[in-house]
C-alpha cells in the first residue's frame, strides 16, 4: 500500500501542470521592409565565421583571437550566461518531486512524577532510532512553476544572446581601435616627412637669410612653421599612444604588458578596404542580430511571468510522504515490523493578501508591455543602423576618393608654388600655405581611409556579425 501510494506520488508529475493561465505567445506585428534601401552593388559578403577576416589583415586577426580569448567583458558576460543556466535549472528542478533521506536517533528520558506515570516496567529513558525516505510534491495545477521554468529558461535565451552582442561589439570595436592606431601612424609619418621637409628649407633660409637673401620677417614665418609642425606632430603622437593603451584593454591584456609591450600591426596600407553587401532579405536581420533575439525573448519571459503571477491566485496542493523504519534498538531497525510511513495532501488558498497577488499580476503585464515596447524600439534602432551604415560605407568610400584627387592636386599646387617662389613670382607666404593645405589634405586622407574601413566593420556589426546558416543556428542555442 505505502509503495503505491509513493509511486502515486512520484507519477503526479505527468498529471500536473495541464493549464497554464499564461497569455499566448505571438511575435509583434512589424511592418518591414523588402529590400535593402541604398545597398551597394558588388561587393562582398562578410564570413559568417571571423567576419573580420575580409580584411585580409593577419596582425588584426591576432588580436581579435586575443581579444576573445582574454577581453574581462566576454568573461563577465560567459559567467552572466553559467548563471543563467543554473537559474533555469534550479527553476526547473521545482517542477519534481524533491527527494531525501534522513536518519535519526535520539534519547529521552520521562518524569516518573508526572500526572500521567509510566507504566509497571516501563523503562524512563527510552531510546529511538529511525530512517526514511521522504518524498515532497507540489501539483503545478495552474502551471505556476511551468511558466517560471519556462520564463527561467527564455532568460537563460537572453543572456546568450547579450553575450553574443558583446563578442559582436567587441570584434568590432577591436576592429575600430585597430584602424585607428594604424591610421595615426599613417599621420605620424606623414607629419614627420613634412617636419623634415620644413626643417631643410628653414637651413635653407638661414643660409639665405645670413646672406642677405631674405628679411627676418620670412625666416621667422619658417620658424614658425616648423614649430607648428613639431606640435602637430605631439598631439599625433599623444592620441596614438592612449589608443594603443585603450586597445591593450580591449585585448585584455595585464597591467604590465599595457605600459611595456607594443603593439603589432600591419605596414599602413593605401589601399580602402573591399565593399561589404547585405545578403537576403530585411527581414532576416530578426534572426541575425543577438540583440533582437535578446529581446524577444526577454519578451517571452515576461509572458510566461505573467501567467505564473497568475498562478499565485490560485491554491497550491502539496503532497509529502515518507518511508521507512523506527525501533527503540538500532539492531531492530531494519527488521520486520519496524516498517513506517505517511502520506499527506495540504492545500493553500490565498484569501487575504493585502492585494498584493493581484499587484504582482498588475506588475507583471506592465513588464510584458515594457518588453513589447523595448523590442519594437530593438528592431526600429536595428533597421536605423544598417540604414545608417549603408550610406556611411558607400559615402566614406566617395570621400576617400575625392581626398585622394585633392591631395594630388595640392602637391602639385606646392611643387608650382615652390617653382614660382624661386623665380620671384610669388612669395613665401604662397608656400607655406601650400605646405600647409598639403599636409592638412594627406592627415584628411588618412582619416578618410580610415573612415571607410570602419565602416565595413559598423555595417557588419549592424547586420549581426558575418551571415550564413552556420551563424543563424550557433546563436539559437545556448
Amino acid at each position: 500500500m505505502a509503495r503505491r501510494l509513493l509511486l502515486s506520488l512520484l507519477a503526479a508529475p505527468v498529471l500536473a501542470g495541464c493549464v497554464s493561465l499564461a497569455p499566448d505567445y505571438e511575435r509583434p506585428l512589424q511592418e518591414l521592409p523588402s529590400a535593402w534601401k541604398k545597398a551597394p552593388v558588388g561587393g562582398v559578403t562578410a564570413p559568417a565565421e571571423r567576419w573580420w577576416t575580409l580584411y585580409a589583415e593577419p596582425a588584426l586577426d591576432r588580436l581579435v583571437e586575443e581579444a576573445l580569448s582574454h577581453n574581462q567583458d566576454l568573461r563577465l558576460a560567459v559567467a552572466r550566461v553559467d548563471e543563467a543556466r543554473a537559474l533555469a535549472r534550479i527553476a526547473a528542478a521545482q517542477r519534481l518531486p524533491a527527494l531525501d533521506v534522513t536518519g535519526e536517533a535520539s534519547r529521552a528520558r520521562r518524569s516518573e512524577r508526572s500526572s500521567l506515570p509510566l507504566p509497571p516496567g516501563t523503562p524512563a529513558t527510552q531510546d529511538t532510532y529511525r530512517g526514511t525516505l521522504n518524498v515532497a510534491y507540489e501539483l503545478d495545477l495552474w502551471g505556476r512553476l511551468k511558466n517560471a521554468a519556462e520564463a527561467a529558461q527564455a532568460r537563460l535565451l537572453a543572456t546568450h544572446a547579450a553575450l553574443e552582442t558583446v563578442r559582436l561589439a567587441l570584434t568590432a570595436e577591436v576592429v575600430r581601435s585597430y584602424f585607428h592606431l594604424t591610421a595615426l601612424d599613417g599621420q605620424v609619418s606623414a607629419t614627420r616627412r613634412s617636419l623634415a621637409l620644413r626643417l631643410e628649407e628653414l637651413e635653407l633660409q638661414r643660409v639665405r637669410h645670413r646672406s642677405g637673401l631674405i628679411g627676418e620677417f620670412e625666416l621667422r614665418q619658417r620658424e614658425a612653421e616648423v614649430a607648428s609642425a613639431r606640435a602637430q606632430l605631439s598631439a599625433l603622437e599623444r592620441a596614438r599612444e592612449a589608443e594603443e593603451a585603450a586597445l591593450a584593454v580591449l585585448l585584455g591584456r595585464s597591467p604590465r604588458a599595457i605600459l611595456e609591450q607594443e603593439l603589432a600591426r600591419e605596414t599602413h596600407r593605401d589601399a580602402p578596404s573591399a565593399v561589404v553587401v547585405p545578403e537576403g532579405l530585411p527581414s532576416d536581420l530578426l534572426l541575425r542580430r543577438p540583440d533582437l533575439v535578446e529581446a524577444e525573448q526577454s519578451l517571452i519571459a515576461a509572458h510566461a511571468e505573467i501567467g505564473a503571477a497568475r498562478a499565485a491566485l490560485f491554491p497550491r496542493i502539496a503532497l509529502t510522504g515518507f518511508l521507512g523504519s523506527e525501533s527503540a534498538s538500532l539492531s531492530d531497525l531494519f527488521t520486520a515490523g519496524a516498517g513506517i510511513w505517511q502520506v499527506a495532501a495540504g492545500l493553500a488558498q490565498p484569501i487575504f493578501q493585502g492585494g498584493r497577488l493581484s499587484a504582482e499580476v498588475e506588475a507583471a503585464e506592465a513588464r510584458q508591455r515594457q518588453a513589447v515596447a523595448q523590442y519594437r524600439k530593438a528592431i526600429q534602432q536595428a533597421f536605423a543602423e544598417v540604414r545608417e551604415a549603408l550610406a556611411r560605407q558607400t559615402r566614406s568610400r566617395e570621400i576617400f576618393e575625392a581626398e585622394g584627387h585633392r591631395t594630388q592636386a595640392l602637391a602639385e599646387t606646392l611643387r608650382l608654388a615652390r617653382v614660382r617662389y624661386a623665380q620671384g613670382l610669388s612669395s613665401q607666404l604662397e608656400v607655406l600655405d601650400a605646405e600647409r593645405n598639403l599636409l592638412a589634405a594627406e592627415l584628411s586622407r588618412i582619416d578618410a581611409l580610415r573612415d571607410q574601413r570602419v565602416a565595413v566593420a559598423d555595417l557588419v556589426k549592424a547586420l549581426g556579425g558575418g551571415w550564413g546558416e552556420a551563424a543563424h543556428l550557433s546563436r539559437s542555442r545556448p
